[in-house]
């Protein structure tokens, strides 16, 4: 018999006062180019647990194999998940069982219209049978602004690109 799983101790509560961001966890995830020299088309993803260790391959429809992962379902899972995690939480709170909810992530990856680079656009869909529209959307709201995935979509994230001494 295995050991139920135990749920995060995180909680909504508001009561942080620090100055300063302040890490609750922090990963590593390291990329190669792998044979074509190029991560998205033929690198390896290895996370410095070793939890995560997978191939990256670039989907059909950009010209690649689409034989791998792709760094925007690796993406649409990480928020996906995060959402779902902040959603049940505020269930739980609620007293209502979050057993039910789903959130499926689309990532679409595309030009910016304003320079040609290239941007992601993301739809959460979210399904909860057996709530109440107006329950579930509320819960949804507050999840919006509590989920650091959705956050960062709002409001960017402090980002540093630094070359390795």
């Amino acid at each position: 018999m295995t050991d139920p799983l135990q749920l995060p101790a995180l909680s909504t509560d508001m009561g942080f006062a620090g100055e300063e961001f302040s890490p609750l966890y922090t990963t590593t995830v390291t990329v190669d180019g792998g044979a074509a020299s190029h991560g998205r088309a033929s690198g390896q993803a290895r996370s410095s647990d070793g939890a995560l260790n997978l191939d990256l391959r670039m989907p059909a429809e950009l010209g690649g194999s689409g034989q791998g992962t792709n760094p925007e379902q690796l993406f649409a899972a990480g928020f996906a998940a995060c959402f779902h995690g902040a959603l049940s939480l505020l269930a739980r709170q609620e007293a209502l069982d979050p057993g039910a909810i789903s959130v499926a992530a689309t990532v679409a990856f595309g030009r910016d219209p304003g320079d040609g680079g290239y941007l992601l656009h993301v739809d959460l869909v979210v399904r909860w049978p057996d709530v109440p529209r107006e329950t579930a959307t509320s819960l949804m709201e507050r999840a919006d602004g509590l989920c650091p995935y959705a956050r960062m979509a709002w409001r960017g994230t402090p980002t540093t690109v630094t070359l390795a001494p």
